[in-house]
């Protein structure tokens, strides 16, 4: 390659977004994206991602899968070498943090 192709960080971002809104808690029929689980996706220039995300609670039955299915699924766009999902309970999700289209779907709106 003569020419580094200039990486576009926040459309990549955004297909990280796209890949998140994929992926559903298996308890409620709302992606992790709505459900406000996700707290923020860095994207950096080596195309690595990294993705903070929460869980409804510690005790999630899918706290072992579910950072490691949005870890692959993320890892499968073709412009992102590495995926690292971190898990933060600061702070603890609540239904404050769904988005409204979130609130509808479920019926508290």
């Amino acid at each position: 390659m003569s020419e580094a192709k200039e990486i576009n960080t926040q459309e990549l971002g955004e297909k990280v977004v796209r890949v998140l809104k994929t992926i559903y808690d298996p308890e409620i029929p709302v992606d992790i994206y709505e459900l406000g689980l996700i707290y923020d996706v860095f994207v950096n220039e080596d195309y690595e991602t990294k993705i903070l995300m929460t869980l409804t609670t510690p005790n999630c039955p899918v706290a072992e899968t579910l950072p490691v299915e949005v870890e692959e699924k993320v890892k499968t766009i073709d412009m992102v070498k590495d995926c690292e999902v971190e898990i933060t309970f600061d702070p603890p999700w609540s239904q404050d943090l769904m988005s409204d289209e979130a609130k509808l779907e479920l019926g508290l709106l």
